[in-house]
């Protein structure tokens, strides 16, 4: 068989639910973890993030996947997901497994925090790409050939209910849904209309550029963390500071992670407003993380956002104002 192609994943635009023609639309949940695409060949499973690096080490459980599809090589587009004490998808239960190679850790935490794969497309079949066909081959190809199994699945998918399937995602607690178009090819590496996402929170990724020290509980450590995002010339835009929604295990990690970044001067491209600016710490800003947020004030400032993980599977650039990840787009996820 000829070598497996690699494939950037396709990305879903934020909008709302479809008003007309909704028999032109079928409906996804939208999974709260990590996405993956899952190269099957010769016995083996290779996981690559959304920025296409390897993440198989993370994900043991996940190599038994490799039987998933018979004797033939398939790449299969999915969601790593670790689910909460309540069986929901839970973004901030699978932080640990995002951040962590070490083989020792990575077996423990996969005995005490499991991931399931949810495969919703099926890209490439033996010696054959499929990203050209409408959606509707690719989804019943997935559904005929790939099976599931201990830590894999193929989650349900609606045909004209999409206010429903909305109403039950919120009703269940997971974050939104995902409109796709019937006659949809697969896209890759672009973010299109004919994949919609529709979520029951606001959240957006955003570019840690500076950290201020905690008091109380928090001192000696990080109290909040100063946030950026990029414009469309390329300059990183201070966005505002969040201060909620850390774990101390997330505190210590983010302060260990930023320590070696840090730098004498602010990465952002306008002066801070002063009150953030004192006593902060400024660093490179390479790491990106997600919070969500209530809203987005006129002046480009996030309104009560609280902490929700960090994105190894994002880069610093995809952060950007008025595109893709940027506030106002809710496009984190």
């Amino acid at each position: 068989m000829a070598p497996l192609p690699t494939y950037a994943p396709m990305l879903a635009q934020p909008g709302s639910l479809p008003t007309t023609h909704q028999d032109e639309w079928a409906v996804e949940m939208k999974w709260d973890g990590v996405r993956a695409i899952a190269y099957i060949a010769d016995g083996t499973v290779r996981l690559l993030s959304r920025n296409v690096r390897d993440i198989t080490a993370a994900y043991p459980e996940l190599r038994l996947m490799a039987g998933a599809a018979g004797r033939r090589q398939a790449v299969v587009d999915g969601e790593i997901i670790a689910f909460d004490e309540a069986g929901r998808p839970s973004f901030g239960a699978l932080q640990p497994r995002m951040h962590q190679r070490n083989p020792v850790s990575v077996a423990e935490l996969a005995r005490a925090v499991p991931v399931t794969f949810m495969a919703f497309d099926l890209l490439h079949l033996g010696d054959d790409p499929l990203v050209q066909l409408p959606y509707t081959a690719r989804r019943e190809l997935l559904e005929d050939v790939f099976t599931p199994g201990y830590r894999w699945q193929v989650p349900v998918r609606f045909h004209d209910h999409a206010e429903d399937a909305f109403a039950s995602s919120r009703r269940l607690g997971l974050e939104g849904v995902v409109c796709k178009r019937l006659t949809s090819p697969y896209r890759p590496g672009r973010r299109s209309g004919e994949w919609t996402k529709v979520k029951n929170v606001s959240a957006v990724e955003v570019v840690i550029g500076g950290w201020k020290p905690g008091a109380g509980r928090r001192s000696g450590g990080i109290g909040s963390l100063l946030l950026g995002s990029y414009d469309d010339a390329g300059r990183l835009l201070f966005v505002g500071h969040v201060g909620t929604g850390f774990t101390e295990a997330m505190l210590r990690d983010l302060h260990q992670r930023l320590a070696p970044l840090e730098r004498p001067d602010p990465p952002f491209a306008e002066p801070v407003p002063r009150e953030h600016a004192r006593g902060a710490h400024w660093v490179r800003p390479l790491l990106v993380g997600e919070v969500q947020y209530a809203e987005l004030t006129g002046d480009h400032r996030l309104r009560h956002p609280s902490w929700r993980g960090l994105r190894p599977d994002r880069d610093p650039g995809e952060v950007r104002l008025g595109g893709p990840g940027s506030p106002g787009a809710s496009a984190a996820g």
